[in-house]
């Protein structure tokens, strides 16, 4: 129970800190907008036309598959540094994640998930 006092209070002294900080620079930051520091930036340049567009959809997806898929990998890390003592079940073990893994990385593929244009 005394670990919990201690992540308690430092969790505490954290944000104490943080809003302490924050306030501080609010109070004492120095306020001189000008015209020119009030204007909109963007590269330099005065924006003179709407957005053109959003990203498309296919781009997310392929953005979180990747995620997902680089995140199933690091798993294979400790894995790895520990199959001495894992041995066969291990092994085993690691086979049936990565042909889980293989099964849903087809079925993305065959989907066209994967597809660009």
């Amino acid at each position: 129970m005394v670990e919990y006092f201690y992540i308690s209070l430092f969790a505490i002294v954290a944000i104490v800190v943080a809003g302490v900080l924050l306030a501080l620079s609010t109070i004492l930051g120095p306020r001189n907008p000008s015209p020119q520091k009030l204007l909109p930036y963007e590269c330099g340049i005065v924006p003179t036309e709407e957005a053109k567009g959003r990203y498309p959809v296919r781009f997310a997806t392929i953005a979180m598959l990747f995620i997902i898929f680089d995140i199933e990998v690091v798993f294979m890390y400790p894995w790895a540094v520990a199959l001495g003592e894992l041995k066969l079940f291990g092994l085993v073990e690691m086979v049936i994640f990565i042909v889980i893994l293989a099964i849903a990385y087809v079925y993305v593929w065959g989907r066209g998930g994967l597809e660009w244009d």
